[in-house]
């Protein structure tokens, strides 16, 4: 299983699952790898090395378009998880209000990159009508700094990060309007390949990260406790007082409107692949039908 990027508290339903051996209860030898800062995010999945990766529908979607066979079969962020954060007494209160203002991003890439172009959509402008500038993951510097008007970055990562040092922020997220209906968030990917070889081990293993996610929802501190054999560091009390912070914040975000956990919208698919072959994010057209299945997903 390929955890993009280091250790972090984010991933605690996998840690979890491991640890309350919802793996080993279906049979399963599950190994989670880190990803090292430089590695190709397909990479290890494309040489076979890794069996499931987990990456947001977008960057499934841009794999596609390179010849990456890989499917999305659970969709754990349901809400995209980046919004605008500005200074709470900012004038910038819709998308609209973007024109002509600087807004910093880390670069042309990721989600939050997709959710300015996204939020810039929905008010009717282009990534030309605003101010664009590429600040790296300086987010708190560039705002408090004034160098930046607004900043993209994660509601349950960087918002948090802002309120913990006692700034006075708000943010603009993707789903108080229609720019989250563009974008699918995080989920679990596999080749097809791997789908149709190992199915059923797939399926088992979609069900059991999906009860570490429930448990990791309704037992917050529990979850942070199983995470401290994976995440260095999150034993002194700032660090878990941080966890706990980000994993509140992120909790909401992985339910959808009914409360479900993992569901698959084809409806956001076909928006997403019109939506990032118009902002030329893909290399080629991508059939939306054959980037996700939701086969694997627990019956009901």
């Amino acid at each position: 299983m390929g955890l993009t990027y280091t250790p972090n508290i984010q991933f605690s339903p996998f840690y979890v699952a491991a640890e309350k051996g919802y793996y080993k209860d279906a049979g399963l030898n599950v190994t989670l790898r880190h990803h090292g800062a430089a590695e190709d995010l397909f990479g290890a999945l494309s040489s076979g090395k890794e069996d499931v990766i987990y990456a947001g529908g977008d960057e499934m979607l841009q794999a596609r378009a390179k010849n990456v066979p890989v499917v999305d079969i659970a969709t754990f962020y349901q809400k995209y998880p980046v919004g605008l954060i500005v200074p709470k007494d900012s004038d910038i209160r819709t998308p609209a209000d973007l024109k002509g203002r600087k807004i910093g991003t880390p670069g042309p890439f990721g989600e939050t990159y997709f959710g300015l172009l996204a939020l810039l959509k929905e008010g009717g402008l282009s990534a030309k009508d605003a101010k664009v500038q590429n600040i790296g993951f300086t987010q708190q510097a560039a705002l408090t700094g004034n160098k930046v008007e607004g900043v993209m970055g994660y509601l349950n990562n960087d918002a948090v990060s802002f309120k913990e040092a006692g700034k006075d922020v708000r943010s603009i997220t993707l789903d108080s309007g229609t720019a989250g209906d563009q974008l699918v968030g995080v989920g679990l990917g596999a080749k097809k390949k791997t789908l149709d070889k190992r199915g059923d081990d797939i399926g088992k293993f979609v069900d059991a990260s999906l009860r570490g996610l429930r448990y990791a929802i309704d037992h917050q501190d529990e979850a942070i406790e199983l995470s401290e054999k994976y995440v260095p560091g999150l034993r002194g009390e700032k660090q878990r007082n941080n966890a706990r912070a980000v994993l509140k914040a992120t909790a909401p975000l992985m339910k959808n409107d009914q409360g479900e956990l993992g569901a698959i919208d084809p409806q956001t698919w076909t928006r997403m692949a019109d939506f990032m072959y118009d902002q030329g994010l893909l290399e080629k057209t991508v059939t939306p039908e054959d980037a996700y299945d939701t086969s694997y997903l627990p019956k009901s």
